[in-house]
């Protein structure tokens, strides 16, 4: 009987990477042994993790600044020991997080046009963890909400905008976090931990709602991440070190939706998952390929597409988001690709005869907007990302400033330690609401002095030129 091939517009999704003159050349990547991407990139820039003597860095070069990058080239250089992850924010493609070896998570705003001295100011340091911070990770749909996983097995959620520590999950892992991925309305979030469970965790109401104990039997990590009908897709290990992928119905864990076994090499897979496509994309560390599959309805669920290979295998790997993408050229993917020395796009297209828009390529997606402020999630409430179209491509728009307001410090300083008190949440919006118009006052009376100030150098300036005219004129 002949076999009948899925139909799908994704089997030939065509990976090619950039000529050298596109390339970022001359990085000396990080050398740290931690399992992340080192790499992170939105419509603007792209920030690579690096090698620095006598504290963490890393660069944030704009996406144009190709070719041979300067050993004297700026950086973002104010932790003090090596930085192990970072994340550009859905909200504001100016501002970057990072976490690092000296057990602090900094949030950064990058100047408009990149960097012209290296950033040592961070806008907010956020201190709470008692180890390592290897893992950051923004909220989708809240303004200023970030969350940070540390080797002392916490998960601290803050609200960045007050530096603050909203809420503390210390005692629901007993062992080290691999990685954590928020759902599509930032609900929920799951982890893969290395007692070899994945968890599906309400932070808000600090419960676990689903739990699977040895999701992959290999002692290798694992990842786990939430698809956008609210699935949860891990890679991991097998107990004869095969590399596995599973796909699993959070309201039933007891088996997977699918499970299947790829090949016996030892690099980490990091999964990178296009809600708008269904399509994922594994990229092992080490490795020299990508591997893509597209999530259905229908038996076996996790379909594969193919695979781009290479010669040189990764170190790390960026994914850029949708909206950075040129719906001209029907890419559906753009990779950032890290070697030993340089960082390489690699661009997917869906070759298509036609010019025009392709929507079934581009349903609508994720905005920079964010739908919620911080304490309204924070209260319990919930909302989808803001959808936008990019029929006529993705024109960035102004990005605000990131502004921290303080608190008395010595007041908020114990609550990124102790278990956050639920019960003072109303004042505590309160008082951001008071703190919020005295900020927005300050600015106004700025505004008023600097508008002043201009006057008064017009008004001399114009005296002066009386002065003159009146000298000629005698």
């Amino acid at each position: 009987m002949r076999r009948v091939v899925r139909q799908s517009k994704f089997r030939h999704v065509f990976g090619q990477a950039v000529k050298n003159d596109q390339c970022y050349d001359d990085i000396r990547v990080s050398r740290v042994t931690w399992d992340s991407s080192f790499c992170a990139v939105n419509p603007r820039f792209v920030a690579i993790i690096i090698e620095a003597s006598g504290g963490g860095a890393f660069l944030v070069l704009p996406l144009h600044k190709t070719g041979r990058i300067d050993k004297s080239y700026p950086t973002v250089c104010g932790h003090t020991g090596p930085v192990l992850d970072i994340d550009w924010c859905p909200h504001n493609d100016q501002v970057i997080a990072s976490g690092s070896e000296d057990c602090t998570v900094m949030v950064w705003q990058i100047p408009e046009n990149g960097l012209t001295l290296s950033l040592t100011e961070p806008v907010v340091i956020l201190e709470g963890h008692s180890k390592r911070v290897g893992i950051v990770a923004w909220h989708p749909t809240a303004r200023n909400v970030l969350l940070s996983a540390g080797c002392d097995n916490a998960i601290i959620i803050w609200n960045v905008g007050t530096g603050e520590a909203l809420l503390n999950l210390d005692d629901m892992h007993s062992d080290m976090i691999y990685n954590v991925s928020w759902n599509r309305n930032g609900s929920l979030i799951c982890t893969a931990s290395k007692d070899k469970k994945v968890r599906v965790i309400d932070p808000r109401k600090q419960e676990i709602v689903a739990e699977k104990e040895k999701a992959h039997e290999g002692a290798r990590p694992m990842r786990a991440i939430f698809l956008a009908d609210g699935n949860v897709f891990t890679t991991g290990f097998s107990r004869m070190s095969e590399r596995q992928l599973a796909l699993w119905n959070p309201k039933n864990m007891q088996e997977p939706i699918a499970l299947h076994e790829m090949d016996t090499s030892n690099g980490v897979l990091l999964p990178f998952y296009d809600p708008d496509t269904s399509i994922i994309y594994l990229c092992g560390k080490g490795d020299s390929s990508i591997r893509y599959f597209e999530i259905t309805d229908e038996s076996p669920y996790v379909h594969y597409l193919n695979t781009f290979s290479s010669k040189e295998p990764q170190r790390g790997m960026g994914y850029m988001p949708k909206r950075g993408l040129d719906v001209n050229k029907c890419e559906i993917a753009r990779f950032f690709k890290l070697h030993e020395r340089k960082c390489e796009p690699i661009i997917m297209t869906v070759p298509r005869k036609s010019d025009l828009f392709q929507d079934d390529l581009y349903p609508d997606t994720a905005g920079p907007e964010a739908p919620l402020e911080a304490e309204e999630w924070f209260e319990g409430k919930n909302a989808d990302p803001i959808l936008i179209s990019l029929k006529h491509g993705y024109i960035p728009g102004k990005n605000r400033d990131l502004k921290v307001v303080k608190k008395n410090i010595l007041d908020s300083k114990p609550t990124a330690n102790k278990k956050c008190d639920l019960i003072s949440v109303p004042k505590k919006t309160t008082d951001t609401a008071s703190v919020q118009n005295e900020a927005k006052l300050d600015e106004i009376l700025k505004e008023i002095k600097s508008i002043k100030d201009t006057i008064c150098n017009q008004d001399e300036r114009i005296s002066k030129l009386e002065q003159q005219m009146a000298k000629i004129a005698a």
